[in-house]
């Protein structure tokens, strides 16, 4: 008997005043069993960045023509395909045609820079693709924040986020390897 994902519950309340996006977001996250705690954890974190009413959690680790997150207009076309760590770049092209922008969420440090360097020429045929990494220390702390059940604060500001969860902040801040466009 296969073992089942772990569900994680989070209320989240982000204020991202660079973008001037202001909303509660009630999210369940569906932990795979070979995923690891820093990758949802990391998942939670792209919501935070990129929130919006139409963004929503891919089906996970074990659907190959979903992505980790999405947002979709309302006819059903693909406006954000967001991926997290170091795909395959075959993957971020095929993306890259379905959606009018692809974000990537590297983290993992030294391993994340590896592979930067090792795929950089070949992703920068890839116009709508932006990619963000995430600190070592910063994905590592986050997954220690990990909880059945979350409240957690998001404020985005000068490109820094800051979560809150009552009793602690982290303060995030993502560094830009490539812009889209």
């Amino acid at each position: 008997m296969a073992p089942k994902s772990t569900v994680y519950k989070a209320t989240l309340q982000v204020s991202d005043m660079d973008r001037n996006y202001y909303a509660g977001h009630e999210l369940v996250l569906a932990q795979h069993p070979s995923e690891t705690d820093e990758r949802l954890m990391v998942r939670l974190l792209a919501f935070a960045l990129l929130a919006d009413e139409r963004l929503e959690f891919g089906r996970g680790l074990s659907t190959d023509d979903e992505p980790d997150l999405w947002r979709k207009d309302l006819t059903g076309a693909i406006e954000q395909w967001v991926e997290l760590g170091q795909p395959d770049e075959s993957r971020l092209r095929k993306a890259s045609g379905r959606a009018r922008e692809v974000v990537l969420l590297t983290y993992g440090g030294r391993g994340a820079d590896l592979w930067w360097e090792k795929n950089e020429a070949a992703l920068a045929r890839l116009k709508n693709l932006r990619v963000i990494d995430i600190a070592a220390e910063d994905s590592k702390a986050l997954a220690g924040w990990l909880r059945r059940g979350m409240d957690l604060q998001a404020m985005v500001q000068d490109g820094v986020l800051q979560l809150v969860d009552g009793e602690a902040t982290l303060e995030i801040t993502p560094r830009l390897r490539r812009e889209a466009g």
